[in-house]
């Protein structure tokens, strides 16, 4: 047999080729992914901003003329207020009115329920129709209570009221529960509901209407 063959046919190849190296080229590829990246994140920082400047501006609109709308009790009449056997019988009307001296912000009242008090107890209630009022206008709310509750008063209290009935002037106070909203232009705010208190109202036990009653001013609170 022939002699092993060290080189096929006898032809001479060359040292091997070593095999192809791929390189990574370092560039533009990845400084504009990194730019384009830092470029959104500025654009949502400054949508951010600009979304919270824009809600400081709708609240300080909405708030800033809320302390500016005034209620006043200003006439009342109360021609029934016995109490006897833990039977308060009440026969209550009030005018309150509210002025909204704002140039361009209305005022939806979507909810009014009125309360009366005697000694932090409530004995009257008066849901009233809601109403818009424009910018610039005043209105008047007509409340009325009649009818008769329970109500316990002891010691102190029932002293009170043996001294207001002597005297014919009674200390009532009334509340207002609201739900409203606000109209800017075309624009309109979520819900706020706030509550009027018209504390310490000195009401004479009279058959005809009483204007001009002391602290007939009422607080707003939020």
């Amino acid at each position: 047999m022939a002699e092993k063959q060290a080189h096929l046919n006898g032809a001479s190849y060359g040292p091997s080729i070593p095999p192809p190296q791929h390189y990574h080229r370092p560039g533009r590829g990845s400084d504009c992914g990194c730019c384009c990246f830092l470029a959104f994140l500025l654009k949502v920082v400054i949508t951010v901003a600009m979304l919270i400047g824009l809600f400081i501006l709708i609240i300080w609109l909405i708030f800033r003329p809320i302390n500016k709308v005034e209620f006043h009790v200003t006439d009342v009449a109360l021609t029934q207020f016995n109490y006897t056997n833990n039977m308060l019988q009440f026969n209550l009307a009030a005018n309150i009115s509210i002025r909204n001296p704002n140039k361009k912000i209305g005022i939806y009242y979507d909810r009014i329920e009125a309360r009366a008090f005697y000694e932090d107890q409530r004995f009257g209630y008066d849901a009233l129709t809601p109403f818009y009022q424009g910018h610039k206008n005043t209105s008047v709310l007509n409340v009325v209570f009649k009818g008769q509750q329970a109500v316990t008063l002891q010691g102190e209290e029932l002293t009170q009221f043996n001294q207001e009935r002597t005297s014919g002037l009674y200390s009532i106070a009334l509340e207002l529960s609201l739900r409203i909203r606000f109209k800017l232009g075309k624009v309109k705010t979520a819900r706020f509901k706030p509550k009027v208190e018209c504390d310490d109202l000195k009401i004479p036990l009279n058959g005809s209407p009483v204007a001009g009653i002391s602290n007939n001013k009422c607080e707003i609170k939020f």
